[in-house]
């Protein structure tokens, strides 16, 4: 219900301008959000890596419509893979992408060319690019679009969410060698001819899917929050022999600090998720679907603006 319920929030405009009035709004930002420029996202990530984490970051740019938009956000990613190398933060830092930020709803060969120029800019950087995830009915395109970078780029990750009925397949066609995936649960609401839709059902699949890439010759990246799965895959991990240098955990930024730090103490590649941008609203509602414990920093949020 409540997840139901934030990820229509995502998309409501008016609460959003609602939020973004709100006097603690900031306070809740920062848990969850780097900041709004490459200025504050190199800091956090300077902080990250000297505790020991690996980082991926998201430029917050979701409601593309035009062109100009897409190349904004093409050159946003060049420009901050530029100073992460300056930083010397890479390689470990990388970069996730969403296709539709780079204008996939306006013409997918464009955002083909966007993405490449980002690719190659990482390439230059020592780093990788992850296409993200995004509502089921993109995946046919992103994923023909990763093939294609991979040609020319071959770290080029996947994201692929557990909840989408179609998974298990994907899964098996990317479990091949030098093939980075990321798993997911999935945040976008979808219908059940596509989508499983009890929690229970998600976690099965999401247990499935682990199986498949961790059995695989790629490189899982196992990205759950929940303590349950997370000791599902360490126990998956030793039953195919792999180190932990052959897969990793990844998990947002502000969220489950300490089993961040638990994991990484204990030899595990953990990648902090650091998104930054001015367009934190509708990440921030997909945040608080994904984890409904954390709806007490949204309702005070609203709640002080009187």
């Amino acid at each position: 219900m409540l997840r139901t319920l934030f990820l229509a929030a995502a998309g409501s405009a008016r609460l959003g301008r609602l939020v973004e009035s709100a006097p603690v709004s900031r306070g809740i930002v920062q848990r969850f959000v780097a900041g709004p420029s490459a200025d504050e996202v190199l800091l956090v990530s300077r902080r990250l890596a000297d505790d020991g984490l690996a980082v991926s970051l998201d430029h917050l740019s979701e409601e593309t419509r035009t062109i100009e938009q897409a190349v904004a956000t093409r050159d946003e990613y060049v420009a901050v893979l530029g100073r992460l190398t300056g930083a010397g933060l890479t390689p470990a830092v990388e970069v996730s992408v969403r296709l539709s930020a780079l204008g996939q709803r306006i013409d997918e060969k464009l955002a083909y060319e966007h993405a490449r120029a980002i690719c190659a800019a990482a390439a230059e950087a020592g780093t990788t690019v992850t296409l993200d995830a995004e509502d089921h009915s993109t995946t046919d395109a992103t994923l023909e679009t990763l093939v294609e970078l991979r040609r020319d780029f071959p770290s080029t990750g996947a994201a692929l969410q557990a909840h989408l009925r179609r998974t298990e397949g994907d899964c098996r066609e990317l479990a091949t060698a030098g093939s980075r995936v990321r798993l997911c649960k999935g945040a976008y609401a979808e219908p059940e001819s596509v989508a499983f839709q009890s929690a229970l059902d998600v976690d099965k699949s999401f247990v499935r899917c682990l199986n498949i890439l961790m059995a695989g010759e790629g490189y899982p990246m196992v990205a759950t929050h929940d303590v349950r799965l997370i000791a599902i895959a360490e126990d998956r991990a030793r039953w195919f022999d792999r180190a932990t240098t052959e897969y990793e955990f990844q998990m947002l930024y502000g969220v489950r600090p300490e089993e961040q730090s638990r994991l990484a103490g204990s030899g595990h590649t953990v990648r902090v998720h650091l998104p930054y941008g001015e367009e934190w609203y509708p990440h921030l509602m997909r945040r608080l679907a994904e984890r409904p414990a954390n709806v007490g920093f949204m309702a005070r949020a609203v709640a002080s603006r009187k």
